[in-house]
């Protein structure tokens, strides 16, 4: 099965939630994935706003909600990596996929590239599930996560939804078409994050001490 198929099967699951519960699922599913839950947050945005490209959803709340929920998940996350430690999130994160390998990994990225990592994190699956508990299980301070993090839920939600929203416009609201699409999007928005942070270094270096 390839990943067009795994997305069209999980675009049909979400679906049924969409249809009954609009902005409320899109906002629920983001929120809970954001602190590690293994649902498909962000299959629900796509959908979400392939709703909006056949105006069945509108744009304004539809960005509003699944900014909120990722900022609000994302620092419940922090909150639990914080204050549980990592000994808890190993111990009870493995019921819910949340492993000591996993942890390793993004703790690594986090070692390399610091508050970056919380910047770009969105744009990765495993970096989107884990990057609000492992901030705060390695001791980020909380108002330099919270600003990365809005920051970085915004550029998120806003690459998925524009480019979900005027690519299906244009595509007949092919949901599987849209998502290859937004892979692109998501690229292109990375490497410019990347960019204005090279950027803001060299010209920090530049200035007199």
């Amino acid at each position: 099965m390839g990943p067009l198929s795994e997305l069209h099967d999980a675009s049909g699951l979400v679906a049924p939630y969409l249809d009954r519960y609009g902005y409320g699922a899109v906002f629920g599913a983001l929120l809970l994935e954001s602190f590690g839950l293994p649902l498909p947050g962000e299959t629900m945005l796509i959908a979400g706003a392939a709703l909006a490209a056949q105006t069945k959803l509108h744009l304004a709340p539809l960005l509003a909600g699944a900014w909120l929920a990722a900022v609000l998940g994302d620092n419940i996350a922090f909150a639990i990596g914080r204050f549980g430690g990592r000994r808890l999130v190993v111990r009870y994160g493995a019921k819910i996929g949340i492993t000591e390998s996993r942890l390793a990994t993004v703790e690594t990225f986090f070692q390399r590239y610091g508050g970056k990592v919380v910047l770009v994190a969105r744009f990765f699956a495993l970096l989107r599930q884990l990057n609000g508990i492992v901030a705060g299980t390695v001791g980020m301070g909380w108002w330099r996560f919270l600003s990365y993090n809005a920051v970085g839920a915004a550029l998120w939600v806003s690459a998925w939804v524009f480019g979900v929203y005027y690519f299906g416009q244009t595509l007949g609201h092919v949901i599987t078409r849209i998502h290859g699409l937004g892979y692109v999007i998501g690229l292109l928005a990375s490497i410019l994050i990347v960019g204005c942070i090279a950027f803001y270094g060299w010209r920090h270096g530049r200035t007199p001490g």
